[in-house]
């Protein structure tokens, strides 16, 4: 049996499934009685979850195109990734937690660095002082097809602005968290466009394998 804490990352464009995967994961873990916390970024505590609304919101007002620069959007991100590494994801790691996250740090470079050109060594810069030596165990990036996420995000009831980017951004952002997962020892691409419970298998397959689950 695993006996540190055990830190998993999905990563992925809107509509790759990445927050429906992470969850199905999160409950088939609590099911057999692990010791596992869900979370998400931007956000995961209550500091952080104000940052995200601010992020989030769609602009100020409406009809007017008010909106943070990049570098103000940026720091937003990674003041709540402070927050949320201080106040969960450390005491959880201490507790020897396994720790699901929606989102991490590769959300930042692929959107940030890759989409809005920000750059890589201001964020960093910050990451040396704000993560430390804290890093995923497992990092899973799911793929999906054009027609794929388009579909599942117009069935989405409630949209925030990172729902209704350009078509070519989200793709832009999935080349770059492949580009990414070409780099990391740690991270698999798992093709997610079917909506299908294969994936949640091989998932949890993956994961029980890693942690010592027979």
């Amino acid at each position: 049996m695993y006996k540190k804490s055990f830190f998993i990352v999905f990563e992925g464009i809107e509509g790759s499934g990445k927050s429906y995967q992470s969850k199905i994961l999160y409950r088939k873990l609590k099911k057999i009685n692990k010791n596992v916390i869900y979370t998400r970024e931007p956000g995961g505590t209550k500091s952080a979850e104000i940052i995200r609304k601010i992020i989030l919101k769609d602009y100020f007002e409406k009809n007017k195109k008010i909106k943070f620069d990049k570098y103000t959007d940026t720091l937003l991100y990674l003041a709540a990734r402070n927050e949320h590494i201080k106040n969960k994801i450390k005491p959880a790691i201490k507790n020897k937690k396994i720790i699901i996250c929606d989102r991490f740090i590769d959300s930042t470079m692929a959107y940030q660095v890759y989409g809005k050109k920000v750059s890589m060594n201001f964020i960093n810069n910050i990451h040396k002082q704000v993560l430390g030596k804290i890093k995923p165990d497992i990092t899973f990036v799911l793929k999906v097809t054009k027609q794929s996420f388009l579909k599942r995000l117009k069935k989405r009831k409630s949209r925030n602005r990172y729902d209704n980017f350009p078509v070519k951004f989200y793709i832009k952002a999935q080349n770059a968290f492949l580009k990414i997962s070409k780099k990391k020892k740690n991270h698999i691409v798992l093709e997610s466009s079917e909506n299908s419970t294969i994936l949640q298998k091989k998932i949890f397959q993956i994961i029980k394998k890693k942690i010592g689950i027979k």
